[in-house]
């Protein structure tokens, strides 16, 4: 019978049971079966001759027995034909109206909402016929109270799935014939006439069309074409393939087409350039190359680009992971920029590169070691003339800067510590580079020596801790021309410097702490300099004397501080209820010595009257010792102050915390061995302080400088105190103020993580870097469709958008100048116009300058299955613009029209 719904309606076949002796029927049967002397039985046939059965013979038989006789098998064979089984296996089906049941025809009729299970093979339809004496089933539509054709039916096997008008299915041959068959695999889409399904790994398709638009039966284009060969998981071959968009065929044809189908992550492949042309490079292709899938680890891609006039450029880009382990990616560029013509004035010729690499190792693979790698370095003029990319953002920025780390704890006692790590930063305008190739830092933990058996560290005595730090360095400064060649490595300083901190910490009448500490340095170097007069240059001579020098230095600092607290209460029934003032005065003293017996005298003049003293170790990486005494005491002073108000939520009873400054500080020193001439006692008063506002989304820093000395007629500072000079008790040689406010009606704002990495800002104050022959960077790429009416829902609720505002005011007054040097506003905007449409605005206004800083526009419109974008720089020297439009699908991304202006820098 065939399983029903509760709620259904059907015929009920119902058996009258008939009334029997069951006892003597049983007993009858039983003897009549003792009673048959005779069985037969169903020969199996043997596919193999089998060997002839031996009989055991007497004496007498032996002798007339022939040689090699055959024994003939006395057991008559069955002549009834075995029956056909019902398939090969278990069906399970189910039908909302009847389950019908032939037997003439030998068919099972399901309809209304049936279902069908066969092994990996579920169907499910309005009706379904099962014919089990051909070993098929059919599956179709049917009509609803209203005529129109419902419940179209739904085939899967496996990973394979199907929705067709109809469909016909062999369970022996695994063939099928399917009629308007809908299909997905992988990001396609195929609606197909007839479909003719060899096997479980060939299809033939009929009048077929292929898209990537979500909606297959409406799509906002597709591929046409009259013969397919799909092979599931692997690759689409089809004949003539014609392009229509919005059901216009367009000229874009192909006499044959081959689309790679592949079930893995990614796959090898051939990137399609883009065509450009410029006024001063001719015309060019870029970005043509290859992608190599080299394995589930790493990758690699390879990119070129080409110009008329002989410019070119190469690209390799390559990400690697291994779980648990590491993960980072490495691109390196180089660029051969030729300009206009040979023979005319403004013909040049340069060559430019850049390597990025970011590594991080996953502390799971080894928690005592990590290694990391950051690493941004080049030319200091690739981001400003690259021919490829827009790197808006990162064309703004000054510095290139990379990190190399690798850091071990050995888990001894004390425990011991290793880092290495190798530095770079770039400066782009003066092309300076300062590198450390390596910086080597050492340590052993803390030892507390006089600690007794409890453990306890309190005290004077039982707090004195010492340890031992070791520091290596190979500094090298250079230029862009000289980077990497032997002249770079020749300039390099080396040195190593060891340490003995000895310290120790204590409270003092109970409210202060209390701290006193002492360090000993000794420091190696490999070059020190002679200085002289030479006579035939008639100027002071450096020379540079190879071999290993060292010296060693101490010191003494002490230190004492409290923390003090206030509040000023208000009021329970105030708005605001209480004030917090939280104070914490400091007071430090240090005093080195002279090592003026590491100190040389020269003549400065040919006379040799005249002489100065210089230390043998000036311009070593770790400097020279101080040689005078060094007597200074310092004093800081950082505040912080917080309110309780009462909350606008009237069924809360506590108050509500609100931060008024997060620091206020102030610091100088006073140095007691200031000759009053070159060396002033007193140094100028810092004050700095920040603070939030608007739940934390405007962020205020202010900073001044405050001088208690008068300077004369020519702005040079004097011994003088600038409140005996007629002026006030400080005069302020310099401010500034920076303000950030970042506010919008949605989500997070994602970061600008490619302008960052290239050196750039995380927002997108200085414009964004959008390469825009990569579809798959739109905003809209992973966007959902959850099959609302958008339009509809975007009117009833407010416009997305998010806006970045950035301030930022310099004064100064070290000569009397009384004037502002910096006054400038920055500000971002972004907006969802509509649902498809998205627009962005970087710009700003310099002040002191009376211009518009740099300033971008970005267009972005979301064209269901495509992507179409514009970015516009419309001033200064970075003028450009880029439109694109393009398939959003990975699989289609190389169907896409690229057009950029070339900038002329």
């Amino acid at each position: 019978m065939t399983r029903q719904k509760t709620s259904h309606t059907f015929t009920k076949i119902a058996f009258k049971p008939l009334h029997t002796n069951l006892f003597n029927i049983v007993l009858i049967s039983f003897f009549l079966t003792l009673g048959c002397g005779n069985l037969y039985s169903q020969e199996i046939k043997s596919k193999k001759n089998s060997l002839p059965a031996v009989k055991q013979a007497t004496k007498t038989e032996k002798k007339t027995e022939k040689p090699n006789a055959v024994v003939t098998d006395t057991i008559k064979l069955d002549t009834v034909k075995p029956k056909k089984a019902f398939l090969d296996g278990k069906v399970r089906y189910v039908a909302k109206d009847y389950a019908k049941i032939d037997q003439k025809k030998k068919t099972i009729t399901l309809f209304n909402e049936a279902e069908l299970y066969y092994k990996d093979v579920e169907l499910k339809a309005g009706i379904i016929v099962l014919n089990y004496d051909k070993d098929e089933v059919y599956a179709g539509r049917i009509k609803d109270s209203a005529g129109v054709l419902t419940q179209y039916p739904n085939f899967k096997q496996g990973a394979s799935e199907v929705q067709p008008d109809s469909i016909r299915f062999n369970f022996k041959t695994k063939k099928a014939l399917i009629f308007n068959s809908r299909t997905e695999q992988g990001e396609f889409k195929v609606k197909a006439a007839i479909t003719k399904k060899e096997n479980d790994s060939v299809y033939f398709l009929k009048k077929a069309r292929f898209t990537t638009s979500k909606d297959i039966d409406n799509p906002e284009y597709y591929f046409q074409t009259s013969k397919v060969k799909f092979i599931p998981g692997k690759k689409v071959i089809t004949g003539l393939t014609n392009m229509v968009i919005a059901d216009v065929p367009t000229p874009l044809a192909l006499p044959f087409a081959y689309f790679p189908m592949s079930q893995e992550k990614s796959v090898s492949g051939i990137i399609i350039p883009s065509y450009n042309d410029s006024n001063t490079r001719g015309f060019s292709l870029q970005n043509m190359g290859y992608y190599f899938a080299l394995s589930d680890n790493y990758d690699l891609t390879v990119l070129g680009d080409y110009y008329t006039n002989g410019s070119y450029a190469m690209r390799f880009e390559s990400a690697y992971a291994t779980r648990y382990k590491y993960r980072g990616n490495i691109n390196v560029r180089f660029e051969n920029l030729i300009n206009s013509e040979r023979g005319y004035p403004d013909y040049s010729k340069q060559n430019i590169y850049n390597i990025q690499w970011s590594h991080s190792k996953d502390t799971k693979s080894n928690p005592n070691s990590t290694f990391s790698a950051s690493v941004n370095m080049g030319s200091s003029k690739y981001f400003k003339q690259s021919i490829n990319q827009a790197n808006v953002g990162s064309n703004l920025n000054n510095t290139l800067s990379s990190s190399i780390s690798y850091n071990k704890t050995f888990n001894t006692i004390p425990q011991a510590r290793l880092s290495l790590t190798a530095t770079h930063s770039q400066n782009t305008q003066t092309e300076q580079i300062n590198m450390t190739l390596p910086t080597l830092q050492a340590s052993v933990d803390r030892v507390y020596p006089f600690v007794g058996k409890d453990g306890v560290k309190k005290g004077f005595i039982k707090n004195i801790n010492l340890q031992y730090n070791l520091s290596g360095k190979n500094e090298i400064v250079t230029t862009d021309s000289l980077f990497f060649k032997p002249q770079m490595f020749r300039d390099a300083k080396i040195g190593m410097q060891h340490s003995i901190p000895l310290s120790t910490n204590f409270k003092l009448f109970k409210y202060f702490s209390a701290g006193a500490s002492t360090n000993y340095q000794e420091t190696w170097v490999t070059k020190t300099i002679d200085k002289s007069y030479d006579t035939s240059q008639s100027k002071v001579v450096d020379k540079t004397v190879n071999g290993f020098d060292s010296f060693r230095t101490y010191n003494f600092s002490t230190n004492l501080g409290t923390t003090i607290y206030g509040t000023f209460n208000f009021g329970a029934d105030k708005k605001i209820q209480s004030i917090r003032h939280v104070m914490r005065p400091s007071i430090t003293y240090a005093y080195t010595p002279s090592f003026e017996k590491y100190y040389d005298s020269y003549a400065v003049d040919a006379s040799g009257l005249i002489t100065t003293q210089y230390s043998r170790f000036d311009n070593g990486v770790y400097g020279a010792p101080s040689k005078d005494n060094s007597n200074i005491v310092g004093f800081s002073l950082s505040n912080t102050f917080e309110a309780k108000v009462r909350d606008k939520d009237s069924t809360k009873t506590e108050a509500k915390k609100i931060m008024l400054l997060n620091n206020l500080n102030f610091s100088t020193s006073y140095n007691f061995n200031a000759d009053g001439k070159q060396v002033l006692a007193w140094q100028p008063v810092l004050v700095s302080g920040g603070t939030q506002f608007f739940d934390n989304k405007m962020n205020v820093n202010f900073g001044a400088t405050l001088d208690p000395y008068a300077i004369d007629n020519s702005g040079t500072k004097i011994n003088t105190f600038n409140i005996d000079n007629g002026g006030s008790l400080f005069r302020m040689t310099s401010a500034n103020v920076t303000m950030n406010y970042s506010f919008s009606n949605k989500g997070g704002k994602e970061e600008n993580q490619q302008s960052e990495r290239n050196g750039g800002r995380k927002d997108d104050l200085f414009g964004t870097n959008t390469d825009l022959n990569d579809s798959r960077n739109s905003q809209f790429a992973n966007e959902k469709d959850d099959g609302e009416n958008v339009i509809t829902e975007f009117f009833k609720s407010k416009i997305p958008w998010d806006m970045t505002l950035a301030y930022s005011l310099t004064y100064t007054n070290a000569n009397r100048e009384n004037k502002i040097s910096g006054n400038s506003i920055m500000i971002s905007a972004n907006m969802d116009i509509t649902p498809k449409w998205k627009g962005g605005v970087s710009t700003g206004y310099d002040f002191v300058q009376k211009g518009v800083t740099f300033t971008q526009f970005r267009f972005e419109r979301d064209l269901l299955s495509w992507r179409m974008a514009f970015n516009w720089n419309p001033l200064g020297d970075n003028a450009n613009w880029n439109f694109f439009i393009g398939i959003k699908s990975g699989v289609l991304s190389d169907i896409k029209w690229n057009k950029r202006s070339v900038s002329t820098r």
